[in-house]
């Protein structure tokens, strides 16, 4: 059985493009694979957090990966600082690493361009997300285009230490779905939904109202001509609609073009917002019966005494190959 590993950070609520972008995906997986569901907490404090909103955000995440269906009888559900392994073999990652490396990353280029000050971390955490993915033998980890670059440094390092101290890494594959690896903001569809972006019109949050939602929806922008179909690079808004509704029904995308042609935006819009909102309703609902629950909190505890179990072997491993402690090998 394959072992997958992902993470998200706590840093707001969630998107709809984190949800069908990710999230969907993994209640499939977690049936034929090892799935290790982790909050990257200590992620997030690589840039400033408000303790108790942080805190907030932390619990809400927990609650909305078992709302969408991820099943802790069948996946591993935990918090990242509640695993020390995490930050010990990330400092290891960070002795194998260079600099160089740690510079090209893209993200790093974008989010500390212009600034002044620029928290350590920033630079830093690709380490810590390789050790995230190495603690667990991971084969697959699934995510969006923008964290590709980063899963090819964890190879890079997951490689370069076995090869100078000891074979103990698995090599981590990528997987990128091929539908909604990347769903778009809905007033402008060259940049991907984000809760970070200022405007809330760009994004559709997973706890949204339907009126919202709907209103939402509604003021997403299409084009000029009227025509309801899949062009990615002349007509990347309506592509992007056509996306999240085929990835919230089920129904191909030339099915949807199909039941749509001849029909304006105004009515394939409306039949959308009704679509999402179909889509979201139960998970909100769960969500708000796990949130404040003892539930919660048992899962989240059960979660990491797993998580720690297999993360403290790797990590002695790690330990004793470089040469750290008293331990001989």
């Amino acid at each position: 059985m394959k072992t997958v590993f992902s993470g998200i950070q706590p840093s707001g609520t969630l998107t709809l493009g984190n949800y069908l972008g990710a999230m969907k995906n993994f209640v499939d997986m977690q049936e034929d694979a090892n799935c290790y569901f982790c909050i990257v907490d200590q992620h997030a404090i690589t840039v400033p957090q408000d303790r108790l909103k942080l805190k907030e955000n932390i619990r809400s995440l927990a609650a909305l990966y078992l709302a969408v269906g991820i099943d802790p009888k069948k996946s591993t559900l935990f918090i990242q600082s509640e695993v020390p392994a995490h930050a010990q073999l990330g400092w290891i990652m960070q002795c194998v690493g260079y600099i160089g490396e740690l510079e090209r990353m893209t993200q790093f280029k974008d989010k500390s361009d212009g600034k002044d000050a620029v928290s350590v971390a920033l630079l830093t955490y690709p380490p810590l997300m390789a050790a995230d993915i190495l603690l667990y033998q991971t084969d697959i980890v699934p995510v969006g285009e923008d964290q590709k670059q980063h899963l090819e440094l964890t190879r890079d390092l997951a490689e370069r230490f076995n090869k100078k101290y000891n074979d103990i890494f698995t090599i981590p594959e990528v997987k990128i779905p091929k539908v909604g690896a990347r769903i778009m903001s809905l007033n402008d569809p060259s940049k991907k939904m984000s809760k970070s972006n200022p405007n809330p019109k760009s994004f559709i949050s997973m706890l949204d109202e339907p009126a919202t939602i709907r209103k939402k929806v509604k003021s997403a922008v299409t084009d000029t001509d009227g025509e309801i179909r899949f062009d990615r690079e002349n007509k990347p808004a309506v592509s992007n609609l056509l996306s999240i509704y085929s990835l919230c029904t089920g129904l191909s995308i030339d099915d949807i073009v199909a039941k749509y042609a001849g029909v304006g935006y105004g009515d394939f819009k409306t039949d959308l917002a009704e679509v999402i909102v179909a889509e979201l309703e139960p998970i909100q609902n769960r969500y708000h019966e796990l949130i404040n629950s003892e539930e919660l909190d048992q899962i989240l505890d059960i979660g990491a005494e797993k998580a720690n179990r297999t993360a403290s072997k790797m990590i002695s491993k790690a330990e004793r190959a470089i040469g750290l402690g008293r331990k001989r090998r």
